[in-house]
């Protein structure tokens, strides 16, 4: 089950102080923000309040607190929550204010990691039709990966075939130049 915030659809707000600097993009992008631990509705509710468009795409998952087991909404990413603005130097000196938050994703302020507007419509568009979503380990073919659930638990692979539910780990003996393959579950397995 899915939740999503009303209002969080990445609408471009205009800088608190209404100016707009040369060098920055003449076009709002969607940026990173990442946060201290549990941080992250913190930044996003002072960042609204200064009139920045934020994102902070959440799931409904259980947690149990003082015995009782309750349905919460929390960060589909932990400790990220996106930014789409015009960015420029003041801009960045705000967003950078807010408590709770560690940084911006990027080089500094002038070269800061920009999302592709696909990406971001993507998540919108999954938490706007309610569908089960499952955080799942960024993997792709060719990387060391070690298996953390199962039988396997503790042995390192080449991650080399991705299916809906499983992936296709190899396990080889470089001294003899063989390898065998073996399919785990996909949310078994992590980068090593």
């Amino acid at each position: 089950m899915t939740m999503t915030e009303k209002g969080s659809t990445g609408e471009c707000a205009e800088h608190p102080s209404g100016h707009a600097a040369s060098e920055a993009p003449a076009v709002a992008q969607w940026y990173a923000l990442y946060t201290r631990s549990h941080c992250e509705q913190l930044v996003r509710d002072q960042l609204r309040a200064k009139g920045f468009a934020v994102f902070l795409p959440k799931l409904a998952a259980w947690a149990q607190r003082s015995g009782k087991r309750s349905l919460t909404a929390v960060p589909l990413f932990p400790s990220y929550l996106f930014l789409h603005h015009i960015m420029e130097r003041m801009s960045y000196v705000e967003v950078c204010k807010a408590r709770g938050q560690v940084r911006i994703l990027g080089e500094r302020w002038d070269r800061l990691g920009i999302i592709p507007d696909h990406e971001i419509e993507a998540i919108q568009h999954l938490l706007q039709v309610r569908l089960p979503v499952l955080p799942y380990p960024y993997l792709y073919e060719g990387q060391r990966v070690r298996i953390t659930q199962g039988p396997l638990s503790g042995t390192e692979g080449i991650f080399v075939q991705h299916k809906p539910a499983k992936g296709l780990v190899v396990l080889s003996i470089e001294l003899l130049q063989r390898s065998v393959a073996v399919e785990v579950e996909g949310s078994g397995v992590t980068a090593a």
